[in-house]
């Protein structure tokens, strides 16, 4: 079972958690990218590798027996600040999609390059599988 952490008097997040307080076996998601299983992209479209993306999350957990409602904390990398900001409403509609209304603590960052150069958004997830 997990604890959303909110200290007093804090504002509350929209989209993620401040922190989140779980107990049980821990799952480590390796950074994944907008590409399928075939490592082949389907789309240069931002939003579009972030819902791949997303998805490659959710079958690396399904593999521990895990959901993305264990997910505590993720990181997203992305190589455009603006594409990210201008696109938060349809980032948020497919994650709802892919993960539910479960929001875990997430650290957004930009960078200078993914390693896939056609990459746009890699994403590391950790989770916690209760006990």
């Amino acid at each position: 079972m997990h604890m959303i952490l909110q200290p007093e008097g804090w504002a509350k997040p929209v989209g993620y958690a401040n922190g989140i307080a779980a107990r049980g076996r821990l799952v480590f998601v390796g950074g994944q990218i907008g590409w399928n299983a075939a490592c082949e992209f389907e789309t240069d479209d931002f939003v579009g590798q972030v819902r791949q993306t997303l998805e490659n999350v959710v079958a690396v957990l399904a593999e521990a027996g895990a959901g993305p409602e264990h997910v505590t904390s993720m990181t997203w990398y992305f190589t455009d600040r603006t594409d990210y900001l201008t696109n938060r409403k349809a980032i948020g509609a497919v994650y709802r999609a892919v993960m539910g209304n479960h929001y875990p603590a997430i650290a957004a960052v930009q960078v200078a390059a993914l390693v896939e150069d056609r990459a746009r958004i890699e994403i590391q997830a950790q989770a916690v599988v209760p006990d």
